[in-house]
């Protein structure tokens, strides 16, 4: 009994790491679906990535705030038109079912990189994003609290 009770000890710390990696890989991969998605023209994987009343918020260049559907990003996708553009998982934090990110995707010819950031919850055991509000990088300068 006493060898089960030690076993156990040093296996459940493992079984957590184990349980967290493979919700971080989750996370991952619906973020993955996004970028490809959104850069690989496969408006698919968005349907997959986004929740179906997910809105997409922005400010536009009169500081108002301007709001998409998913559906209509997901419709400005156009099956097998690449944009040439390429993204990046910035960030990734979660706590039981509901988690937050920071992604970038930028084009090689271009100076304007966007900077978007996600909300998402599990919902019926698959990570699904479920808000997403972006910006375009202004500066490459990290803001430091004085």
């Amino acid at each position: 009994m006493k060898k089960v009770i030690i076993l156990w000890v040093f296996l459940f710390p493992q079984l957590t790491v184990l349980t967290a990696q493979s919700e971080f890989d989750q996370i991952q991969t619906t973020l993955m679906d996004y970028i490809e998605g959104s850069t690989e023209g496969q408006p698919d994987r968005l349907k997959t990535a986004f929740h179906p009343d997910l809105n997409l918020y922005t400010i536009d260049k009169e500081e108002k705030l301007k709001i998409y559907t998913g559906t209509e990003y997901i419709e400005s996708t156009k099956q097998g038109e690449p944009t040439g553009e390429g993204g990046k998982i910035i960030s990734i934090d979660y706590e039981n079912n509901a988690a937050v990110a920071k992604v970038e995707i930028s084009h090689p010819k271009s100076p304007r990189t966007y900077i978007d950031y996600f909300m998402l919850l599990k919902i019926e055991g698959k990570w699904t994003i479920v808000h997403k509000c972006y910006t375009k990088r202004t500066s490459n300068k990290i803001l430091k609290k004085e």
